[in-house]
């Protein structure tokens, strides 16, 4: 059983006990702890520890590396010289989950442009994953980590829309102002069944440590 993602808090709640008995019918030797667990796995990727207000905050982010070809004038080179051939530039960037949403659902519409496909007959959920897609040439553009894009399919599944060319913004919105409240009741629950030490906020906290840890420590061989 596969739980929904959800982008809207009140939904999640009033959902949660419909879901977490269809869990059972599917697991059944597994417990609550076992489904908080799915479901943690889902909504951490959109959640980050914040030492100065010592709580879960939205880190709905995504890293991608950008490609893009210099142009030639840059070089100093003339117009006779457009014959010769330039590596990309490659860069890390961090953009939103909406950016990255509309990255692949741009991906989608142009596959479907280019292979002739009628779009009314189509539904875009169904090419979110497919490799033609993600693997998609461009001469300008993204290119696509296939492991990290499966973390976040759950969420692409449920924000991507089923037909057109624009994500919802008003949509994202409710997905940004509900994830913490999402992850805080999900520790609340890990609490209840006496397993907080695996809860979003004991993990991240925890990574949050060790990463200032080795920075500091980077930081110390730096100067010796």
């Amino acid at each position: 059983m596969k739980v929904p993602f959800y982008l809207n808090f009140k939904d999640f709640e009033n959902s949660y006990y419909d879901n977490l008995e269809i869990w059972f019918e599917n697991n059944i030797n597994s417990c609550e702890t076992d489904f908080l667990l799915y479901m943690k796995s889902m909504y951490k990727e959109y959640i980050c520890y914040s030492f100065s207000e010592d709580k879960l905050v939205v880190d709905a982010t995504v890293e991608i590396r950008s490609l893009s070809f210099p142009k030639y004038e840059n070089f100093g080179l003339s117009f006779n010289h457009y014959d010769m051939k330039f590596e990309p530039v490659s860069e890390m960037m961090t953009i939103s989950m909406m950016e990255y949403a509309q990255i692949i659902l741009d991906r989608i519409n142009l596959y479907l442009c280019n292979n002739k496909i009628v779009k009314e007959d189509e539904n875009i959920i169904n090419y979110i994953n497919h490799h033609a897609i993600l693997g998609m040439s461009e001469k300008t553009g993204f290119y696509m980590d296939y492991a990290n894009h499966q973390k976040k399919l759950p969420f692409l599944k449920a924000f991507l829309p089923r037909s057109g060319n624009t994500v919802d913004i008003s949509l994202y919105r409710t997905f940004y102002h509900s994830v913490t409240k999402i992850a805080d009741f999900i520790d609340s629950k890990l609490k209840d069944v006496e397993a907080f030490e695996l809860s979003m906020y004991y993990e991240l906290k925890s990574k949050a440590l060790v990463k200032i840890h080795m920075k500091n420590q980077s930081y110390l061989t730096i100067c010796n």
